[in-house]
Parts: C-alpha cells; sequence; structure tokens
C-alpha cells in the first residue's frame, strides 16, 4: 500500500470508528435483541431464544394498525409531494422576477419546527367549543358539514396527516429539483428550440432525463422518510396514537420501548427489524428500477 492510499485509509479511521459504535453495533444488537424471547431489561435475562417475538408483534392489532398507517402515508405522500415539488420547481426556474423570494417563501416551512407547523394544522382543523376550525368553515361556505378532522372518522385523520407530511417535506424536495434544473445545459433547450419541438415534449424528453438522478434520490429518501414517521402524528394527534389509531411503525416502537405498555425491548427490537426489512427491501426494488429509468 502506498503513502497516498495509507494516508487516504487513515483519514478514514474516524468515521468507520463512528459507524461501527453508532450504527453496526446497535444494528447487530437490536437483531440479538429480537430473538431474545422474555427479555427483562432490570435483569438482562431472557428464557430462550426463538421467533416469538415475531409472531407476537406480527398478530398485535396496534402493530398491524401502525403498518397500515405507515404505507398508506408512503404511498400517498412520497409521490404527491414529488409531483407537486416538480411542478413548483419548473414554475420556479420559469420566471425570473422575484426568484429568490418565491423560492425563500416556499422554503420556510423546512426550517419551521415540525410540532409548530402541526399546531398550525390544529388550528386549521381541529374543531373546538368556540370554532370548528378555518377548513370546516370554508367547506360549510360551499354547503357542506363539518368534519372532526383531529378526533373524527379514520379517513378524516389520515387526509390531515398526509397533508401535514407532505407540506413539510416540499420545500427539500423544491430546493433539490430547482438546483437540478438550473444544472441542465440550455444548449440543449437551445437545440431542441430550433427544431421546434414543443415545450412538453422538452420536458419529458430533455428535463426528466437530465434530473432524473436528483429525482430518484429525493423518491428514495421520501420512501424512507415516510416509513420513519412518527413526529407528525404526534404533532396532530398528540402522544397517545393509539387510541387515535394513527401510529406509525416508529411510533410502535417507541411505545414498546418507553410508552404505557412500555418496558418490552424484544418486541420493539422485532417490530425495528421488521422496518429495516421493509425499507431495504423496497430501497432495492427501487435501485432495480432507477437503472431502466435514471439518466446518469
Amino acid at each position: 500500500m502506498d503513502k497516498k492510499n495509507l494516508k487516504g485509509w487513515l483519514y478514514l479511521i474516524p468515521a468507520f470508528l463512528f459507524l461501527g459504535v453508532f450504527m453496526i453495533y446497535p444494528l447487530i444488537d437490536v437483531f440479538i435483541y429480537s430473538f431474545e424471547e422474555g427479555y427483562n431489561s432490570a435483569s438482562q435475562n431472557f428464557y430462550g431464544v426463538g421467533l416469538y417475538n415475531y409472531s407476537y408483534v406480527l398478530h398485535d392489532p396496534y402493530f398491524l394498525q401502525a403498518l397500515k398507517n405507515t404505507f398508506i402515508l408512503v404511498i400517498i405522500t412520497v409521490p404527491v409531494s414529488t409531483g407537486l415539488a416538480l411542478l413548483i420547481a419548473v414554475g420556479l426556474s420559469s420566471i425570473k422576477p422575484l426568484r429568490e423570494l418565491f423560492q425563500t417563501i416556499y422554503f420556510l416551512p423546512y426550517v419551521t419546527n415540525t410540532l409548530a407547523v402541526g399546531l398550525v394544522f390544529m388550528i386549521l382543523f381541529k374543531k373546538t367549543a368556540y370554532s370548528d376550525g378555518l377548513i370546516n368553515l370554508l367547506i360549510n361556505l360551499f354547503g357542506g358539514s363539518s368534519v372532526d378532522f383531529i378526533d373524527g372518522p379514520y379517513w378524516a385523520k389520515m387526509l390531515v396527516l398526509c397533508l401535514y407530511t407532505i407540506w413539510v417535506v416540499m420545500p427539500f424536495k423544491i430546493l433539490i429539483l430547482t438546483s437540478a434544473l438550473a444544472s441542465v445545459n440550455p444548449i440543449y433547450y437551445n437545440a431542441a428550440k430550433v427544431d421546434g419541438t414543443s415545450a412538453f415534449r422538452i420536458f419529458r424528453r430533455i428535463t426528466l432525463p437530465m434530473i432524473s438522478p436528483m429525482i430518484f434520490y429525493l423518491v428514495i429518501t421520501g420512501f424512507i422518510g415516510a416509513f420513519k414517521a412518527y413526529s407528525d402524528a404526534v404533532a396532530l394527534f398528540g402522544t397517545n396514537l393509539n387510541t387515535a389509531e394513527m401510529n406509525t411503525i416508529v411510533g410502535y416502537v417507541y411505545d414498546m420501548l418507553y410508552g404505557d405498555s412500555g418496558g418490552y425491548p424484544s418486541f420493539a427490537s422485532a417490530a425495528a427489524i421488521i422496518l429495516f426489512v421493509i425499507v431495504l427491501t423496497i430501497t432495492c426494488i427501487n435501485l432495480l428500477v432507477s437503472k431502466k429509468h435514471v439518466h446518469y
């Protein structure tokens, strides 16, 4: 090994140590915990090794509800937020006056505390003794009846959660896509205009392929982020998410560790490993799909 390679490996040692201590070791530890049946965190003892923890979690109604909520959140918010962000980014790239101002306005929700945004959404949607909320006032204005979006039917609560998640994640996607659009070489656009190509065809044949790596990056990180959702639900429905039927997989793991029914690290570890397998599987599927549709 020459001196340059040795120097490079020496620079990487702190990163390897950090990954090993804070990521690889905890993952191995959680994997071991998930097979220890009847683990007691106080005495550090367990009475057996097997798949009981996974069986319990997969048959737990609270986990199945959390799994359902998480998948609905992922399926709706990732494509909708990415699509809206792409449209807004294209709009911002096509205007010149006040472009920086609009970019700043669209980015503000990303730097705002999620709990503060959740409070605003509660004011908009929650029915109180004094008001039905601004959204219900608009619904009543058009002849509809009020809906309790926070404590009411399941579909209404899921709608608010999806809207909240889209609102929170979209600014970052707009920023990334705006930068990606700015990096496209204008020579391609000029050549297409000389040939009389329509704007839609330019977008489909030039713009999308050129920024496809960034779109793929946002889709991957969007899936991972949506599967890890928890604070969004807490901001809207409080900490007792099981009662509200709005818990997520991460929330289920937290409840098993620290909630009212907490103290079950083996069940929490099994749920965490299941989440890891789901995210890893979907990421691998996206990687396979990207080989045909992403242009580097």
